[in-house]
């Protein structure tokens, strides 16, 4: 697959507002990780500017792992060291600065931190990736979705979105996505062995790259960094979802060449993007 002139080449003249602000609200005690795996995977993939709002208890944690080019945004935390309610107004007034805004890697299920996401997709109209907890808070709630978003669910929790069995989601993937995306006018990325990606439109495209090595803890996370990147570079919805789709699975697939399946973790994806970029090129 060769990627779109659009990510391949730059103007001369080109500066990093260009290449979008990606605001990324994740991570909680237990989960700093997956906040800084998407953010580093965004950098990576080309993003011009990447924030991460993260609970202020983590803070000083996350500027030791973190890539010194993205910058955090300390917020408001509940007891249990997740984000808080209490930090909506502080998010606010900072998403006037940003182009996108991912949700849900990392975040914990804590009831405050849920309530949070919820109130972000209900008032928030800013384009958005939504994943991990960031969906989980939005089981019972679809209604409050609108076409500014692009879901990433595994199996897993697309079943708990449609309160039905993984074993009925993972029976019928295809016919599931394209009803789903549809009905709610969205970009729906359903993850698994062929990763689906559809939208209300009609477009509809089923991933070949990738392997079992993937199964690992933050190899979602990565890939939703990835669909963010594309998407603050000016890629519409379902294109960034694609180019991302089937390059995390590529980078995955060079870094098992290298690693070996039972190896591969998602940092190894990350370091394998700018490799599986050239061979698209």
């Amino acid at each position: 697959m060769r990627l779109p002139t659009r990510l391949l080449q730059r103007k001369t003249n080109s500066h990093k507002g260009d290449f979008g602000h990606i605001f990324i609200l994740a991570g909680s005690r237990s989960y700093s990780g997956a906040a800084v795996l998407c953010a580093q995977a965004a950098m990576r993939s080309g993003a011009g500017l990447v924030t991460l709002g993260i609970p202020r208890g983590i803070n000083n944690a996350i500027i030791k792992i973190k890539t010194p080019e993205v910058m955090t945004l300390p917020l408001a935390q509940t007891s249990a060291g997740s984000l808080s309610l209490k930090a909506f107004s502080k998010i606010k007034n900072f998403v006037k600065k940003i182009d996108l805004l991912v949700i849900g890697p990392g975040l914990s299920q804590d009831k405050s931190t849920q309530s949070l996401t919820r109130k972000i997709v209900r008032n928030i109209d800013k384009p958005l990736v939504i994943d991990a907890d960031g969906l989980n808070a939005l089981a019972g709630y679809l209604k409050y979705l609108k076409n500014n978003a692009i879901l990433t669910p595994h199996p897993g929790e697309m079943a708990r979105l449609l309160g039905i069995s993984v074993k009925e989601v993972q029976g019928n993937r295809k016919d599931i996505a394209i009803k789903f995306s549809r009905h709610y006018k969205l970009t729906l990325v359903l993850k698994g062995h062929n990763t689906i990606v559809s939208d209300y439109q009609g477009n509809l495209y089923i991933n070949k790259t990738g392997n079992p090595g993937m199964s690992s803890a933050g190899c979602g996370d990565v890939l939703t960094g990835m669909i963010a990147a594309f998407l603050g570079q000016g890629l519409d919805k379902f294109s960034a979802s694609k180019y991302a789709v089937y390059l995390h699975g590529l980078a995955a697939d060079l870094g098992a060449k290298e690693k070996t399946q039972i190896s591969l973790i998602a940092s190894d994806i990350i370091a394998k993007i700018p490799e599986a970029i050239k061979r698209c090129s």
